[in-house]
């Protein structure tokens, strides 16, 4: 149904992203999950097919793109391994794009190439133990001395920690100016003074790693700050709504995944003589999880075509983002029901999805930060 909304080139570009899902991303997922192990493998994978340099400017490596080939791309990754998607969405939408959509023409040339083929893995470290939804509560700080920012301070929960050589950092000169006085810096990992501490315990998407980034005066220079100072704050704003299109899309492809899960158990196991698919409890799920993904799916499309011709966006990507959530949320808790006793073991999907599922109302802006974004633009406040 939903080739009625694509374009040919987009949906050439989902079926060679769902090929590569359907081969190497779902067969790799739960021992990935149970090990809680990068995927370099699916990285490889992905950056072969140029996905990485994917709304990248060609003049940096990239093959260029529109927001909704990204969104597409998206939902076929995390349709088979919802980490590898976050590793995704983290690299390309909130490190390249960051840097490509601020950063002057030398820090391009310098940066953009090797995340868009993957040789460097990139990261956006903004939370804090004090400023996660409230994100102008940072703490970190910079202060300018002999042509550097010194930073200090930590962040917390930062996606591919581990393994990224290039960060995208905010951090304030001055904490009681909030959202004016933040900055941006592209942090290398090879920085004086820089710790890296990976986070272990997620409840899912285990195989994306997650760090503690810790600064003690740590040296940046000048010429890696993005934008003007005092800009940081409307910088990831701006970026912030762009890459809530692409987590509503991983959503959907977490939503998708429980759904063909569900199918194909609901066709298979019997109770009382029949296919449970013959009960209409059973049919009453399935029937809510198939309106919901296309729901989803459709108001993700119409953010990112929004976005793509420059119209204002912002509101449709949080609702697109607060649906899909949701969306995702409730297909996986009816795959688990569907499935029964099997469907709480690993390592069935609806297990690992159930988990995958849950971070997706809490990163990226709650759904209570997308409650107040969405009731303010309809309220006029």
């Amino acid at each position: 149904m939903e080739d009625l909304f694509l374009t040919e080139d987009e949906r050439l570009i989902r079926s060679t992203v769902r090929d590569l899902a359907d081969r190497a991303l779902a067969p790799r997922a739960p021992d990935y999950d149970e090990a809680g192990e990068f995927p370099w493998d699916n990285v490889r994978d992905m950056a072969d097919l140029g996905l990485f340099g994917l709304t990248i400017d060609e003049e940096y490596g990239g093959s260029g793109g529109t927001a909704r080939q990204l969104a597409i791309t998206i939902e076929e990754i995390a349709r088979g391994c919802a980490a590898t998607s976050v590793i995704y969405l983290a690299h390309l939408s909130l490190c390249a794009q960051y840097i490509q959509a601020f950063g002057t023409k030398g820090q391009k040339r310098r940066f953009i190439p090797q995340l868009a083929n993957a040789r460097r893995i990139g990261a956006f470290a903004l939370t804090e133990p004090g400023a996660g939804s409230d994100s102008a509560a940072i703490s970190t700080t910079a202060a300018r001395k002999d042509g550097h920012y010194v930073l200090n301070g930590a962040k917390l929960f930062t996606t591919n920690g581990a393994e990224a050589d290039t960060f995208v950092v905010l951090a304030t000169q001055d904490a009681t100016l909030r959202s004016r006085g933040v900055l941006t810096l592209i942090v290398e990992r090879d920085s004086e003074g820089f710790t890296i501490n990976p986070q272990h315990g997620k409840m899912g998407v285990r195989a994306s790693s997650t760090a503690e980034l810790v600064f003690q005066d740590c040296p940046v220079p000048v010429e890696n700050r993005l934008g003007s100072e005092g800009e940081g704050f409307r910088q990831t704003m701006q970026m912030l709504n762009g890459s809530r299109i692409g987590i509503a899309a991983q959503c959907v492809g977490i939503a998708q995944a429980a759904y063909e899960a569900s199918l194909s158990y609901a066709k298979q196991r019997q109770t009382f003589g029949k296919q449970i698919a013959e009960h209409q409890a059973v049919q009453w799920m399935v029937a809510d999880m198939a309106t919901e993904v296309d729901a989803a799916r459709l108001l993700v499309l119409r953010a990112a075509t929004l976005m793509d011709r420059g119209e204002p966006f912002a509101t449709e990507a949080s609702k697109a983002k607060l649906f899909a959530s949701q969306a995702a949320n409730r297909a996986a808790n009816s795959a688990v029901q569907i499935h029964g006793g099997v469907g709480y073991f690993a390592p069935t999907p609806s297990e690992r999805l159930y988990r995958d599922a849950r971070v997706t109302e809490i990163y990226e802006g709650s759904s209570e930060v997308q409650r107040l974004i969405i009731a303010r633009a309809v309220l006029g406040l």
